[in-house]
């Protein structure tokens, strides 16, 4: 209602609705890595390889020499070299210019210009990975070759796919647009750090032969930390990552996003010449594609002005950081899961009038209620990250100040255990909702959760020890009387006698029979089939299998195709919020019990189990299906009615008549 005007009955003012909408404005839907055992090996790693590098000194930083610096820190911060044009430079400096669209070469600029002259020895060339010309018009047979010629005798064919264009500059520090370059809870931007930037899509060849010569160097280690680099990308935004070795892939990280990070660790031969690396859109189109290298840097493997303490360590470093990488090589993918993710700065949220979203109005601040005088509703304003508005918001409802949230829940627990809540509209203590029956214990409930530091358990034992729970619901004395008063039982002189739900029903049967599968956790059982391949249309199957017979809460709902035995026991149709669900009884219910596919199995297994615990004794076995299902021994009557319907019938049939049993179906 408010989102389009304020509420007609309750004090909800439209702009409460839009500073709500404000404090989740940075949440969103999308894939999130889990944290695996690849993401602790990764971070072992990181602190083994930091190690390593303390022995090994500094080393060669490749951003530098993006810079045009020879890796000890003499490059220019901010350089960039464009790959597609062939040129580097910073602020409109310009000093690098090529015809061949694949190698980057030192020119000589026009005497007229008065820039200075920088050589980049250290790159071979920059391309466009599947590049194709810049010129803004459609693709043509000359567009830039797939293949990478990085000298007459190595070629890269092998290169990620890209939509063929690209956005930026390689950079000596971060690309444009890309706020952030942080991974592992390093931010690479502070001093001791360096950033190599890549945006999608680029590739850059450092001629490693070179390096060594200038630097007296052999056998090579390079380390670094690949991360992405914007804050502001769609959750669905990404990048590929590969690295290659004289036209070799040594590694490739493919579908990379916000908040992963992937360190890198190669060992380089001293045979080995060129050392690539290439970050490219996926082939879905450039966005926010953007990854840096966090202290991308080559050391010698060994270091001979170590001390023979040190040369220790450092072989017992390496051959750590070996097996960590050995076991990184073994694990699969980091897996995701479809979940929420977040934007550190939302964008501003303002009213819209009648909820018309290309009708607004004033800006709003992130907020909670305002009918609360003794709680602040404000929670920031526009400047607020994220993550504070959502934590303010959690700290405003679960206040002590705030009435409404323990009145709300124990309510429901309430609900839960009579079928009907203190308040019977459960979702609704508006003006538009059901008035408390008893108002003062509603508030004294409310009062005790708080005292008991919220503990669910510690109300669930008080209302369960409580005399209005422990009433009989037959036989009450004085029954008539208080029947003419109150016949729907809202003042609780009786308790309520309740069927079981859906889901407790199923559960309870399979306990019954021994067929339940305890397993907890994971992921949920699928009681269902496609009849056709790759397409939504399902068909439930007959659950006789025991990976089907865990508990119901694990079962995986299709919303669009109703279970056909659950749903004439009164479960609600799961793509509709039910705070209160229907209990009715018809016939299908019965016919249901007594004849569903999962209700015969389910008896014949039973009869297996009380031929087993009972033996062929009709009599013993009719008693200890008693004692199973209803919790206490037959009368004499039943019991010989009982031994009758075993003798003739047969045990199953027995079995499928205690399923039907009120005193098995109903809590009385």
């Amino acid at each position: 209602c408010a989102r389009c005007h304020d509420h007609k009955l309750d004090p909800i003012p439209q702009r409460d609705y839009y500073s709500l909408v404000s404090v989740f404005a940075g949440v969103k839907r999308g894939d999130r890595p889990i944290d695996t055992e690849r993401t602790r090996a990764d971070r072992q790693l990181a602190a083994v390889e930091a190690d390593i590098a303390r022995l090994l000194g500094a080393g060669i930083d490749l951003a530098d020499i993006v810079g045009g610096g020879d890796g000890r820190g003499t490059g220019i911060p901010g350089l960039g070299i464009d790959v597609v044009k062939g040129e580097a430079g910073k602020a409109g400096l310009n000093f690098l210019k090529t015809e061949q669209p694949n190698v980057l070469l030192p020119v000589v600029p026009a005497a007229e210009t008065k820039l200075p002259v920088f050589k980049l020895p250290f790159i071979k060339g920059v391309f466009v990975p599947q590049g194709r010309k810049q010129d803004g018009k459609p693709p043509t047979p000359d567009a830039v070759s797939t293949e990478l010629k990085l000298a007459e005798e190595i070629v890269i064919t092998d290169l990620p796919p890209s939509s063929g264009q690209s956005w930026d500059r390689i950079r000596n520090g971060k690309v444009s647009h890309q706020p952030l370059a942080k991974a592992n809870g390093i931010d690479f931007t502070t001093d001791g750090h360096s950033v190599l930037g890549l945006h999608s899509n680029s590739g850059i060849t450092f001629d490693l032969a070179e390096i060594r010569q200038a630097h007296s160097l052999g056998a090579l280690r390079l380390t670094a930390t690949v991360g992405f680099g914007s804050a502001e990308a769609d959750p669905s935004s990404k990048a590929d990552f590969g690295l290659y070795l004289d036209a070799q892939r040594k590694l490739f990280r493919a579908g990379m996003r916000k908040d992963q990070a992937v360190n890198v660790v190669v060992e380089i031969p001293e045979s080995v010449r060129f050392l690539t690396l290439v970050t490219t859109d996926g082939g879905d189109g450039i966005g926010m594609d953007q990854l840096f290298l966090g202290d991308a840097r080559l050391r010698p493997v060994a270091n001979t002005a170590l001390s023979p303490p040190e040369i220790a360590t450092l072989e017992q470093l390496q051959s750590q950081s070996g097996r960590l990488q050995q076991t990184l090589g073994d694990l699969s993918e980091l897996p995701f899961v479809y979940a929420l993710t977040t934007t550190q700065l939302p964008k501003p949220v303002r009213v819209q009038r009648r909820g018309n979203p290309e009708d607004e109005t004033d800006e709003v601040v992130p907020g909670a209620l305002s009918w609360n005088p003794q709680r602040p509703a404000t929670l920031g304003d526009n400047t607020t990250p994220e993550g504070q508005r959502r934590r303010g918001l959690a700290e405003w409802i679960t206040a002590p100040a705030n009435p409404l949230t323990p009145r709300v829940i124990v309510n429901r627990l309430w609900h839960h255990h009579f079928g009907t809540g203190l308040v019977d509209t459960p979702s609704d203590f508006g003006l538009g909702g059901g008035k408390p029956s008893h108002p003062q214990l509603l508030d004294w409930l409310a009062t005790d959760l708080i005292d008991h530091g919220w503990s669910l358990k510690a109300m669930h034992r008080l209302i369960c020890t409580s005399h209005t729970y422990r009433q009989r619901c037959v036989d009450v004395p004085g029954a008539p009387a208080a029947t003419a008063i109150d016949a729907d039982n809202r003042l609780l002189w009786r308790q309520n006698a309740r069927r079981l739900d859906a889901e407790c029903l199923r559960d309870a049967t399979l306990a019954v029979t021994g067929s339940l599968n305890p397993e907890m956790g994971g992921p949920g059982y699928r009681d269902f089939k496609y009849t056709e391949a790759y397409a939504p249309v399902y068909e439930y199957i007959t659950p006789d299998s025991p990976e089907l017979w865990r508990r119901s809460i694990y079962r995986f709902i299709v919303r669009s195709t109703p279970h056909a035995f659950m749903t004439t026991l009164d479960c609600p149709n799961p793509a509709n919020l039910a705070p209160a669900r229907l209990e009715t009884t018809t016939a299908l219910q019965s016919l249901a019990l007594l004849n569903n596919d999962f209700m015969l199995r389910q008896a014949g297994h039973w009869a297996k189990r009380l031929e087993k615990d009972a033996g062929t004794d009709p009599a013993a076995q009719v008693r200890r299906g008693f004692a199973m299902a209803l919790a206490r021994q037959p009368m004499d009557a039943e019991l010989a009615a009982a031994v009758t319907l075993v003798e003739k019938a047969g045990l199953v049939q027995f079995c499928r008549m205690l399923f039907n049993a009120n005193e098995f179906v109903y809590i009385d």
